[in-house]
């Protein structure tokens, strides 16, 4: 996709992806990293069987496995959201280590077909919950809104931040 006017993707170097070379619509793929989600010190998602997607001007998402998260780390937070390429969002609070992260991870019980593998799977913000891929810690999208991790194998700019609500 070409970026908007001003836009000015970062140059990959090697090793590195552009979130400007991703498609759109979104393309979900399987990963094999290793993905780790904590709060309060305590473990609460691991896996080497998540997902990401990957989405023009995003950093990816990644999506755990149900059976990759620790039991009773997740509870229902209500409220909800629509995406146009993946379906009706559900959202959990997450709790563990004494302290809790309303909202900060969702899962979608029936998304799009393109998109049925991550039927059993729940994604998290790496700004609610410390987040990390194959042992680096994770950076949050900015904005709030978005999920993407941002890892040093990433670069951009990437949607979230002030300016960039039309990419």
């Amino acid at each position: 996709m070409t970026p908007p006017r001003g836009v000015v993707p970062v140059p990959p170097g090697p090793g590195q992806e552009s979130v400007w070379d991703y498609p759109r619509p979104p393309r979900l793929e399987a990963t094999r990293r290793h993905l780790l989600v904590t709060l309060g010190g305590e473990v609460v998602a691991e896996t080497r069987r998540g997902h990401r997607v990957l989405e023009t001007s995003h950093p990816p998402g990644y999506y755990i496995p149900w059976e990759d998260v620790r039991e009773g780390t997740l509870v229902p937070a209500g409220g909800g959201s629509v995406c146009e390429w993946k379906g009706a969002a559900r959202y959990w609070t997450v709790r563990a280590g004494g302290r809790e992260a309303p909202g900060a991870a969702w899962s979608y019980p029936r998304p799009t077909r393109s998109f049925a593998a991550i039927t059993d799977a729940v994604a998290f913000y790496p700004s609610a919950v410390e987040c990390h891929v194959d042992g680096e810690r994770v950076r949050p999208q900015d904005g709030g809104f978005y999920g993407g991790w941002i890892t040093s194998d990433v670069v951009g700019p990437f949607k979230g931040g002030p300016g960039s609500w039309g990419w």
